[in-house]
């Protein structure tokens, strides 16, 4: 059979996203932040895109009625042929020169920027500070520095003898040497490569080698960090009382000596919307601080009307009235889609909001997305990186989404409800007889919550506690 061309026509369904359509999806997952970034950059991409001037947010006093009906009339006349009647239906407010999009604001003072600054010696930087103290020979302070720029920021050592040897030209007992050199730099336990090796250097410090303190970190590490009293007594020929005193000193040590000089930052969250009381009904409210408020920009407008324009310059104003027409529209919708997401929540959630943890009820997004006439997908979209103020504190917006567990009474619990309740039942167990998973299951039975051991198990594991056996306190 030879090859031929042919002509066919098919007529075939197909979804398309128009580049306005990806644009508003794409705001829906940004958080505030983000949000004012990107419209940050599109005011310095569009020309067309501005600002509102401070002074303009106040509010302005309204034209009479006949005179917007005459301005509507001869601003319908001048219309383009380019535009049509849906984009002043749509974009009809972004266009006003009046236009206001909020309330004005009270101006933060904000404290001066001298009184946010400060400096902290880091590890490394204390470190080498006392190297050139303690040495002047040339290659160990090279061999010292190489040391210090492997150290973790717990100040464990993460490279071997051999590895540093190989960095330059060093025989391994000058590395042994300048290791052994700032293993006795402040903080004790520096540049140790096991956590054994940093707790042995701190009790050599505390002039305690050779003693059942030492043994017990050098050879029965294991069986104090399974809380194995009895057993661990029994190797070093010891009674409990007299075992208790070597195990305080050990518990306060630090096996972590470099942490304190990298100390981890605080991660501030800015809420997306808070959640306000107004009478017996909760109300979403966005958080707009930081946002910029824009408008499309009246000089560049005019350039449309005039008649001998260049017809070049008036293509490329008209396409960046576009873009600046979709952009502000799609945040709009944006913002009117969180506030529907944001008083869903506050519907479904509202024991919570009132009464706290212990109340809140199990959700996922199907519930909510019927609720407000939206898809599943487009509700992910909304609660991803957005946070909630509320009356019980901030929360992320997914956080309210968890499922649920029957209970014998026949409503449905959170798991986030269960696993509060797990804490408080271990926070409040005898710590000398801590209770297992199995007695925490038959707590729950009593309460009404039917739950495998299993499950205690893996609810206790996500909450980062540990076993019984390692949670007992013998003394």
């Amino acid at each position: 059979m030879g090859i031929q061309q042919k002509l066919q026509t098919r007529l075939a369904q197909k979804l398309i996203l128009t580049p306005s359509l990806q644009q508003a999806i794409k705001l829906l997952p940004m958080s505030t932040l983000e949000l004012a970034d990107l419209l940050n950059q599109e005011v310095v991409e569009n020309p067309l895109l501005e600002e509102v001037p401070t002074e303009d947010l106040q509010p302005v006093d309204a034209p009479p009625a006949a005179e917007k009906d005459a301005e509507a009339k001869a601003q319908a006349d001048k219309t383009d042929s380019w535009d049509d009647a849906d984009y002043e239906y749509f974009f009809g407010d972004y266009l006003d020169d009046s236009y206001r999009p909020r309330a004005p604001q009270e101006v933060k003072e904000l404290p001066p920027i001298e009184n946010t600054l400060s400096t902290s010696s880091s590890l490394t930087d204390h470190l080498e500070w006392q190297l050139s103290l303690q040495t002047e020979a040339e290659a160990i302070r090279e061999i010292g520095e190489a040391i210090i720029g492997n150290l973790d920021d717990h100040g464990y050592l993460v490279a071997s003898v051999d590895e540093i040897a190989s960095m330059g030209p060093w025989p391994a007992d000058d590395v042994e040497a300048a290791l052994r050199l700032i293993q006795s730099f402040d903080p004790i336990g520096v540049a140790a490569r096991d956590l054994q090796e940093c707790l042995t250097l701190q009790i050599r410090h505390l002039q305690l080698e050779g003693t059942p303190t030492e043994k017990i970190v050098s050879e029965h590490l294991r069986l104090l960090h399974n809380h194995q009293m009895p057993e661990l007594a029994r190797k070093l020929g010891l009674t409990i009382e007299e075992l208790k005193g070597h195990v305080e000193i050990i518990q306060h040590l630090d096996p972590k000596p470099g942490s304190r000089f990298n100390p981890q930052p605080s991660q501030y969250v800015i809420p997306d919307v808070y959640i306000v009381k107004v009478e017996d009904q909760y109300v979403a409210v966005l958080n707009d601080d930081g946002l910029p408020q824009l408008r499309i920009s009246p000089s560049y407008r005019r350039l449309l009307s005039k008649e001998n324009a260049d017809p070049e310059t008036n293509a490329y104003v008209k396409e960046r009235l576009n873009s600046a027409k979709w952009l502000l529209k799609s945040v709009e919708q944006r913002q009117s889609t969180v506030r529907k997401v944001a008083t869903s929540l506050c519907t479904f959630q509202r024991d919570f909001l009132d009464h706290g943890i212990e109340h809140l009820r199990p959700l996922v997004l199907r519930d909510v997305a019927n609720d407000i006439g939206m898809h599943e997908s487009t509700v992910s979209r909304v609660v991803t990186n957005k946070y909630m103020h509320t009356p019980q504190g901030v929360f992320e917006m997914k956080y309210f989404f968890h499922s649920g567990i029957s209970s014998s009474y026949g409503d449905a619990v959170s798991s986030v409800t269960i696993k509060n309740r797990i804490k408080k039942i271990i926070d409040s167990e005898d710590h000398k007889k801590p209770l297992s998973d199995s007695k925490i299951v038959n707590i729950l039975q009593r309460e009404g919550l039917m739950l495998a051991r299993r499950t205690i198990a893996k609810y206790r594991e996500e909450l980062k506690i540990p076993t019984s056996n390692q949670r007992k306190v013998m003394f």
